[in-house]
């Protein structure tokens, strides 16, 4: 990098924009050009800041902030976008990718994290946090728009038992419910584990509850 980088933050909490402005401030590298406090503030302001970088969070109030990413991509292309939330939820990462999202750095990552993503985004390359790479499905390692979550790898049915599993239904009651044999819920429900890489089941109902998998 020859040139600082522009930056715009986006987080509905003051207090961690003031934290990570403070810390870009001290790297050359890197000039936060503006601040907002929304997606659809951000959406405002982005023509005119016309920032390299934009740092987002996810879980904000107004606009869905992947949309709002949608819409500011056709008319800045170049524009590289790191999402950092506190939450890596796999329904996020795929939004995140879908929207063509350089990087998702997780809050409770060391600061240190943030800027080994942005100089990696900012040379052209991209960079998914330690546990948000642990919910992908990648080929070779590479991280693209077309890279699945696990629960993305699941098959129509092995969701469907998910579901019931994290109802609390047990095995029979789940082959009575869904006209199968015990054994074929079995055989599902170890497929689902290994693909999700849980081997318990209260874990894996806290995961459909927590994906919203669990919802009727």
């Amino acid at each position: 990098m020859t040139e600082s980088q522009k930056i715009l933050l986006v987080d509905d909490h003051e207090l961690v924009r003031s934290a990570v402005k403070g810390m870009l401030d001290r790297d050359d590298a890197f000039e936060v050009v503006g601040e907002a406090g929304s997606a659809d503030e951000a959406l405002a302001v982005v023509g005119e800041l016309a920032p390299d970088i934009l740092v987002m969070d996810i879980d904000m109030p107004g606009m869905i902030c992947f949309g709002a990413v949608a819409q500011m991509r056709t008319s800045l292309p170049d524009l590289k976008v790191i999402f950092l939330s506190a939450f890596f939820h796999d329904h996020y990462i795929e939004q995140a990718l879908k929207v063509g999202a350089s990087g998702y750095v997780v809050k409770g990552d060391p600061p240190s994290t943030l800027f080994d993503a942005l100089r990696e985004v900012a040379g052209g390359g991209s960079y998914f946090s330690k546990d948000v790479r642990s919910r992908l499905v990648c080929n070779d390692g590479d991280v693209s728009s077309d890279t699945g979550t696990r629960t993305n790898s699941l098959t129509n049915r092995e969701v469907e038992v998910l579901r019931y599993l994290a109802r609390g239904l047990s095995k029979k009651e789940i082959a009575r419910t869904m006209h199968i044999s015990v054994k074929t819920v079995e055989h599902h429900t170890t497929s689902v584990m290994r693909k999700l890489d849980i081997h318990d089941r209260v874990e894996l109902a806290r995961y459909a509850i927590r994906e919203g998998l669990a919802e009727a």
